[in-house]
């Protein structure tokens, strides 16, 4: 747990078991971008405890990098003059949300610029894999620390007798009928669904199997069709069959009515000299 920082003093870290649950609970409701914020607490003889952290509000988030904007300090100096104005910023931390722990060129940037006293140490939280790791000064350089101590905020109370009455679960004091409840709903639901999924299978394999069959019974049976016939050529009648000269009559019989013919529709010219005999009883 302890290192030897660049003046020869040992170094040892110490971070309040609240504040590692505070910082696991910001990454995890930022799952795809980084997040950040300033580790609050103290340093004396050779010790870094952390007993708080403020959150980065307004901090340039992205899927790999995170930066510290104006407006994030800020937002982090209000808090720290309201909640902590005995205590200072002892580092700083930040997420890498599925890709591990360790200090990007850009993360070792911000924390030789804005965190550069040799107390002062990044924390990196993965949510991911839950894993994180710490980063700190040691003869001039930034390298990650083997081991640290998280302390319990708790430690210290007296576990005695209270008088309260152990804690029941809601619905009845088994504490297996909510297991048991849930789990045969679920069991329902997975009945419902699967039957669901067999009906609708046997329909649309009936279905197939009709147009299959229709299918077959199109190319492979013989096809009956109806066409008109002349009843005296015994030839069908289609649109595209050519007229014979002279035979219209015959072609278009029953189509239509008959041209009367023009020889006999009119009364016969008597010839020269002849007298019609009607002008002879007149």
């Amino acid at each position: 747990m302890k290192l030897k920082s660049s003046n020869g003093r040992r170094l040892a870290l110490r971070i309040n078991s609240n504040t590692v649950r505070e910082i696991r609970r910001h990454a995890r409701a930022h799952l795809k971008t980084e997040v950040c914020g300033v580790l609050i607490g103290s340093e004396a003889e050779g010790v870094t405890s952390i007993e708080a952290c403020i959150a980065g509000a307004n901090a340039t988030q992205g899927g790999a990098h995170v930066t510290f904007t104006q407006d994030t300090w800020e937002h982090i100096y209000k808090i720290k003059d309201r909640d902590f104005p005995d205590e200072r910023i002892v580092g700083w931390y930040h997420s890498h949300p599925g890709f591990g722990v360790f200090l990007s060129d850009h993360d070792t940037f911000i924390h030789k610029n804005f965190f550069s006293s040799e107390q002062q140490i990044a924390w990196v939280y993965d949510p991911h894999s839950d894993e994180e790791g710490c980063f700190g000064w040691r003869d001039g350089r930034i390298e990650r620390l083997p081991q640290f101590a998280v302390v319990d905020g708790r430690g210290g109370e007296v576990a005695e007798a209270t008088g309260r009455p152990e804690p029941r679960i809601a619905g009845g004091d088994n504490p297996n009928d909510m297991g048991e409840e849930r789990s045969h709903e679920r069991s329902t639901d997975d009945t419902d669904l699967t039957q669901l999924s067999r009906t609708v299978s046997a329909v649309f394999s009936h279905l197939a199997i009709f147009l299959l069959g229709a299918l077959l019974v199109w190319y492979l049976f013989p096809r009956v069709m109806l066409m008109p016939v002349d009843p005296q050529t015994g030839r069908p009648l289609t649109d595209s069959q050519p007229m014979k000269p002279g035979n219209n009559s015959e072609q278009s019989s029953g189509a239509g009515p008959k041209t009367e013919d023009r020889t006999t529709a009119h009364p016969q010219q008597p010839k020269s000299g002849e007298i019609k005999k009607n002008d002879v009883h007149q």
